[in-house]
């Protein structure tokens, strides 16, 4: 079974926005790496002439979004697998993904405009780098691209908030906190080759944190009205696959019942895609959504939170329902 959902009116939103850097929240298994991909493959050069790829979908209705399509670098990088256990083993994670992406780069080093010492500067990214060459290393990747393209860079970066979380369950929350800062300093702010970026995550953490430097922040959380129907599925797109896939209004009215349990910004009636996408291809309800990742923090909290925490979750577990205000910053400390 295969279907597609069309989420390019995102690229519009997110383009006409204007925004730096624009940093997304969602839930989990909401299509955040989905869209982010979608971005990649839209602007990047390495996909410049592959029209075939959005040809029929709602961005090439534009000839003007049609001229943007593969014309700038992007650095795509994804935080979703650094889930280490100690800072030092986190940084070096991320250190070799810093690598890992600079070496897709390594052909610069014949270009006439690289110096010796920027020669050196790039042999000397690796996962053992000290923290002071890791905090400008993107930044300097931007500079030589911007260089060699006449283009500045677009930097899509996936749960950023990964390491972090990870960092605060085994208790190296400090450490982490001054090495991301410097990196996300360097990076998203005093960057004159970065033309915008993307952030995604599940956490909006506090601005006091890592992202103390970052006034050029736009930050969309799930209650804000921009780009709320562009992750998760619609009421529509829902019934509308389901229709296509043969489903009726009995089957309708049960993936409803389980699966219709979010509103983003002023959208309400939004799936969660992971369960709505298994059902499909299961042809029956089921808790597709449980264990799909990891619950680190909600054990953390379980753990060590008041009782009246407690309360709350039993509450929940026996199906009742609670009322509470959101603070959408994640303050760790």
């Amino acid at each position: 079974m295969h279907f597609y959902i069309d989420k390019t009116d995102f690229i519009r939103e997110w383009w006409d926005g204007e925004d730096i850097v624009t940093l997304i929240t969602r839930p989990r298994r909401f299509g955040k790496t989905l869209n982010m991909s979608m971005l990649n493959c839209f602007f990047s050069n390495k996909y410049a002439g592959r029209a075939d790829l959005f040809e029929g979908l709602s961005i090439w209705n534009e000839n003007k979004y049609r001229e943007l399509q593969g014309v700038y670098p992007v650095l795509f990088l994804s935080f979703a697998g650094i889930k280490q256990t100690s800072f030092e083993n986190t940084r070096r994670s991320i250190n070799r993904l810093i690598a890992d992406t600079c070496n897709q780069y390594n052909w610069l080093l014949t270009e006439g405009f690289f110096t010796d010492s920027d020669r050196k500067f790039f042999q000397d990214v690796t996962a053992e780098m000290n923290d002071d060459l890791a905090a400008v290393s993107l930044k300097k990747l931007c500079d030589w691209l911007y260089q060699y393209y006449g283009k500045k860079v677009l930097i899509l970066l996936d749960e950023y908030d990964t390491p972090l979380q990870e960092a605060y369950v085994n208790g190296f929350w400090d450490e982490s906190v001054a090495y991301i800062s410097a990196l996300f300093n360097n990076t998203f702010k005093t960057n004159p080759s970065l033309e915008r970026a993307v952030l995604t995550g599940i956490t909006m953490i506090s601005k006091e944190s890592v992202f103390s430097d970052l006034n050029n922040l736009t930050v969309n959380t799930t209650t804000s009205s921009q780009y709320a129907a562009s992750f998760g599925f619609t009421e529509e797109e829902v019934f509308r696959a389901m229709t296509e896939q043969g489903f009726g209004e009995k089957e309708q009215a049960d993936v409803k019942r389980w699966y219709d349990g979010f509103a983003f910004g002023n959208v309400k009636d939004i799936y969660n895609p992971w369960s709505v996408t298994y059902y499909l291809n299961e042809g029956k309800v089921g808790p597709y959504w449980a264990n799909s990742s990891g619950n680190g923090l909600i054990s953390h909290l379980l753990r060590r939170g008041s009782a009246e925490i407690k309360i709350q979750f039993e509450k929940l577990l026996y199906g009742k329902e609670i009322a509470v205000f959101i603070d959408e910053q994640i303050v760790y400390n």
